[in-house]
């Protein structure tokens, strides 16, 4: 299983992942034309998209779906509630609706876990394929506790580091919207981002990337410091950290 971050960020989000039979995306919030040029750099003919994953439908996440559903008509995977959002946006689509919280595409296994968002129906997902597995959580204020075992030592980890509270707290966002992003319906900022992942990561986790990043509230370096010194005070350590950025592909991960 391989993946690329395509982009991450407030203005658009989407991840590709590929295995030996099959080629899925999370999310699809940046436009038709941007994926189109992104899958081919990666050599990904956009008709062998075979489902999309939604977590849920802030436009950052779904903004390209009506016309990439029109031309290639991928199924797109959703509960009972994205589902119910979506006919606002979208008219007719193909989709598989999951009403537990285990879903199987081809050769990949995925696990659907509840986030904390200021949206209805909000998920994440823990990905496997063979003995290979990753995380993909961001647009959430908190993790429940209940999760925990399931998200510890998976190979690859996509975690939300929104932002930095201090730059958020010191910066020109109105009140109103600075309590909604410290909220449990909000973003995990740095330092939350860090803590939980210095939770999870075990012996098998190579790979990190620190996705969702603010433009206004956050740098790369901050999220990367937080993390690094995190990790350090706990004596743990993951070879490959990464920030994932916004309409900049990463190139492809070995998971």
């Amino acid at each position: 299983m391989k993946v690329s971050v395509l982009s991450s960020g407030s203005k658009g989000n989407s991840v590709l992942i590929q295995t030996n039979n099959t080629k899925i995306l999370i999310d699809l919030g940046v436009t038709k034309s941007y994926i189109e040029k992104s899958l081919d750099e990666l050599k990904v003919d956009p008709k062998e998209i075979k489902a999309i994953l939604i977590t849920h439908t802030h436009v950052d996440h779904i903004q390209g779906l009506k016309v990439f559903l029109k031309k290639y008509h991928p199924k797109l995977y959703v509960n009972k509630v994205i589902l119910s959002l979506l006919h606002e946006y979208l008219e007719e689509f193909d989709y598989v609706l999951y009403e537990n919280p285990h879903i199987k595409i081809d050769d990949i296994e995925i696990e659907v876990i509840k986030t904390s968002h200021d949206v209805k129906g909000s998920v994440g997902f823990i990905v496997k394929n063979e003995d290979k597995s990753l995380v993909y959580i961001t647009d959430t204020g908190y993790i429940n506790n209940r999760y925990f075992d399931k998200l510890s030592n998976h190979n690859l980890y996509i975690m939300e580091s929104n932002h930095d509270v201090e730059m958020l707290m010191n910066g020109k966002y109105p009140f109103h919207l600075k309590k909604r992003i410290l909220s449990d319906k909000g973003h995990l900022s740095n330092a939350d981002a860090a803590y939980y992942l210095s939770e999870f990561i075990g012996d098998k986790t190579k790979t990190i990337i620190l996705a969702h990043l603010s433009d206004d509230n956050n740098t790369y370096d901050k999220a990367l410091d937080t993390l690094t010194g995190v990790l350090l005070s706990k004596n743990k350590k993951v070879d490959n950290i990464m920030v994932a950025k916004q309409k900049q592909r990463t190139d492809w991960i070995e998971v």
